[in-house]
């Protein structure tokens, strides 16, 4: 597929093009229809709603507040009402709008009427519109603000909240991908050095991100989408798409660099990193899937939405991305290295400089570099036993906004509980009892039951705190096992609070399974990839400290308040109840991504030289720096995410930079190679009879299997692979000088008896060097250093891998060795 991809470029683009245009287009034509369904089957609240569904079955559009305050005077004075009716009757005659209700009308100024505080300063207006806050056209909105603003004078403020006017104050569409999409551009030109290779990444992240957001918008209209799905669809459809396209463009600049021509090295790159990257989006999509488990509706839409974009993602990658390679040809590389190709030829990659070096560091001190990592994951890890789940509301919002200030005037005015009552509702309609009995009850602030209709009785309870104080939510407990129960009446406890409280207690409930549904998969994915028990039990147990340490970070920023109001994301509050599935979900998916790409190079180092030590450090060293650039593209995609101006995606987008930064940076680059070393040979163990029984999973080809596919020449292999054409064994070991230090940047050049070069490689920082053996026999291995004498020695070859140390003098020695 990717030779066709390479060979039909055209067809391919047009019909990329084609797709998201259309796509685009029908999408924004449609508009969306996303819904919030929190309603949860078996829960209190889900009975209540069933019941105030069967009352009141043609239900109003969105219900939106107008808030006043005056500093001096009473809300009830003729100066103030004659800015306030006007605009009031200015919104109610908008197109759009349904009904408007306020304290002047009918006896609305005798006693302190129903939307006027105690002490007069503050008053409210309901304003209900034809639609559901989705709905409501967003010019329309904007003219009930203008309207409302215009009231305003020196002493009078104005404020207005509901979902419908929260709609109005959110950052446009866009800013937070785009800055991600900004900062991702830097980090790849910085790594390629190449303005069109930093290119091709976002070109496929945006096609598949744009043309998944435009699809999740038409379901919207099929099926129940939260309003919050797409948002976290692009966010980690940015992230995995700029990542497995980087990884894509990686192996291919690789290929040509060492001599390939473009179209076999956009075969071989497919052929391995592409298809690493199916077996990375298919594990990603599985463990969003894994949410269905958790039988919760809301989540169900959240599903669909972030599984579709990264199914197009991943689609975009192994099929535009060769078409996009075909484009560019060779330009994929930078003009100094197509220069340097030109003169010097091809050359092997080198594996060195500061990512060698720190896996000679993890493999010389494991046992402190382990313990080291290990304090900081429990560290960050430790505020996560103090997490409380919930759902934000307009309290959480900046105190900037208009809806923050409208919230805070209304607890002001008429109690921290009026921004989140509950309901009662009654199946039948004799409940004097039943209201007597929650009047008297701790923690109510006031009831009013509504007339009764179609035989169900509607009873308004305020609490005496706040929807997100948990002594509201010992209330509804409260409420619930002891005073309904006792007054004999058939009741359930309903409303947004109480759905907020049965959706989060449901999913803390249910996310121990959860949890042990996507470990468990890893685990056997792990196992059969690299036919270990220890290598997938360690890394489940990564994947844990990194899921604590995450939520730590999230914990203290979002719960505990360190830092809201500098990233300016509003004030603190409980944890959204969806994002330790989202975040989990993701983390796993990525983290088998990462473990499969450090470890497959390590396995294959194992299998080549059954040296655990030296399988860990050039693993490590070979992979880390690319693990390491994925990882800062995705911080950067997930934390522009602040600026989307809701707090759900802030949310996600620091806790899941936080894991990507945790996991990349501190378990897979030092906690995971430590443990590795200390475990030996350990690692590879499977006991022979599960060996025998396991399917074989070829995540990613030798990519050396692939290269001889290409007309041109084998190019020198890279210095920590075998050479191509299926090498019988290998010779290993370290270049030193005769006081035992490293020499690194060594040329190591295995040759026939006769002179005719095999294998060239050059040593890491450490002084180790692998070059491949074709077959059993005698060889010359020679080295060469610019610092040092060259050396040539006649070695024997077994069936099996060869150690031998290199040693070097100085040139002062004046000894030199003929070496071809």
């Amino acid at each position: 597929m990717a030779r066709w991809c390479y060979r039909h470029r055209l067809v391919v683009l047009l019909l990329w093009v084609g797709t998201v245009f259309g796509v685009g287009i029908a999408g924004s034509a449609a508009g969306t229809d996303y819904a919030n369904v929190f309603s949860l089957p078996d829960t209190d609240s889900k009975r209540a709603y069933d019941l105030m569904d069967r009352a009141f079955p043609e239900r109003a559009g969105d219900v939106d507040t107008v808030v006043w305050k005056v500093d001096d005077g009473s809300v009830r004075d003729a100066s103030v009402r004659s800015r306030i009716e006007p605009a009031l009757e200015r919104i109610g005659r908008m197109d759009g709008v349904g009904e408007v209700t306020g304290p002047y009308g009918e006896g609305g100024t005798a006693g302190g009427g129903a939307g006027v505080s105690r002490d007069g300063t503050i008053a409210y207006a309901q304003v209900t519109f034809t639609e559901q806050a989705n709905s409501v056209p967003k010019a329309l909105i904007d003219d009930v603000i203008e309207a409302a603003r215009d009231a305003e004078r020196d002493g009078l403020q104005v404020e207005l909240g509901g979902q419908a006017i929260a709609r109005a104050q959110e950052a446009t569409q866009g800013t937070s991908e785009a800055v991600g999409i900004l900062a991702a551009a830097v980090v790849l030109f910085l790594a390629f050095g190449s303005f069109f290779a930093m290119l091709l990444p976002i070109v496929v992240a945006i096609a598949g991100v744009g043309t998944g957001m435009m699809a999740t918008a038409l379901l919207s209209h099929t099926t129940n989408i939260p309003d919050v799905a797409p948002l976290l669809g692009s966010l980690i459809g940015l992230g995995v798409g700029i990542d497995y396209a980087l990884f894509i463009v990686t192996r291919h600049r690789r290929g040509i660099l060492r001599g390939m021509k473009p179209e076999e090295a956009a075969v071989t790159a497919l052929n391995t990193s592409g298809r690493a990257v199916l077996f990375a989006g298919g594990t990603v999509c599985i463990a969003l899937a894994g949410m269905l488990v958790m039988n919760l509706r809301f989540l169900d839409g959240v599903v669909i939405a972030t599984s579709l974009t990264v199914v197009l993602s991943v689609l975009a990658a192994v099929t535009l991305l060769p078409a996009l390679l075909g484009v560019l040809g060779p330009r994929v590389l930078s003009r100094r290295e197509r220069r340097r190709l030109v003169a010097a030829g091809p050359e092997p990659e080198v594996t060195s400089g500061l990512a060698a070096r720190w896996s000679a560091y993890v493999e010389r001190r494991p046992r402190s570099t382990a313990v080291l990592a290990l304090v900081v994951m429990v560290v960050l890890a430790v505020p996560v036993l103090s997490i409380r789940l919930g759902t934000s509301d307009q309290g959480n919002h900046r105190d900037t906004t208009t809806t923050r200030q409208a919230y805070d005037l209304l607890a002001e005015g008429f109690g921290p509980g009026f921004n989140g009552p509950l309901q009662v509702v009654a199946d039948g309609t004799d409940t004097k009892g039943l209201v007597a009995r929650i009047e008297s009850t701790p923690g109510v602030a006031r009831v009013a039951a509504v007339p009764p209709a179609n035989g169900v009785t509607v009873i308004q309870v305020v609490p005496t705190t706040s929807p997100q104080d948990e002594r509201t939510d010992l209330l509804i407990d409260r409420l619930r096992d002891d005073v309904i129960p006792a007054s004999g009446t058939e009741a359930h406890v309903g409303g947004v609070t109480a759905v907020s409280k049965d959706f989060a207690s449901v999913t803390g409930d249910r996310l121990p399974y959860f949890i042990a549904t996507i470990i468990a998969l890893g685990f056997l994915l792990l196992m059969v990839a690299f036919r270990s028990l220890v290598v997938p039990l360690t890394a489940a147990l990564m994947n844990l400290v990194a899921a604590a340490a995450s939520f730590g970070v999230l914990v203290a920023i979002f719960q505990w308040g360190w830092g809201t109001e500098l990233l300016g994301v509003g004030k603190e509050g409980p944890i959204a109840a969806f994002l330790p599935v989202i975040m989990l979900s993701l983390l796993f998916g990525l983290s088998m991504d990462y473990q499969v790409f450090l470890v497959s190079r390590m396995h294959e180092e194992w299998v080549h030289t059954k040296d655990n030590a030296r399988a860990v450090r050039v693993g490590l060293a070979e992979t880390s720096r690319v693990i390491n650039c994925a990882a800062l593209i995705m911080i950067c995609v997930f934390s522009a995410f602040v600026l989307s101006g809701e707090l759900e995606a802030a949310m996600a987008g620091i806790g899941l930079a936080a894991a990507v930064a945790l996991d990349a940076f501190i378990l897979r680059t030092a906690l995971v190679p430590a443990a590795m070393h200390l475990l030996g040979k350990a690692n590879w163990w499977l006991p022979a009879g599960l060996e025998r029984r396991l399917p074989h999973l070829a995540v990613e080809p030798k990519e050396e299997a692939t290269a001889v596919a290409g007309p041109s020449p084998s190019p020198a292999p890279s210095p920590l692979s075998p050479s191509e054409g299926g090498p019988a064994s290998v010779i290993h070991g370290f270049v030193r000088t005769a006081d035992g230090e490293p020499v690194g940047d060594a040329d190591v050049t295995l040759l026939t008896r006769g002179g005719r070069r095999l294998d060239r490689v050059t040593s890491l920082a450490d002084g180790s060097y692998i070059v491949a053996v074709p077959a059993p026999g005698t060889y010359l291995l020679a080295a060469t250093s610019p610092a040092h004498t060259s050396r040539a020695r006649q070695v024997d070859v077994g069936e099996g891998p060869l150690v031998y140390d290199v040693e070097l003098a100085g040139v002062a020695e004046g000894e030199v060795d003929a070496v071809s």
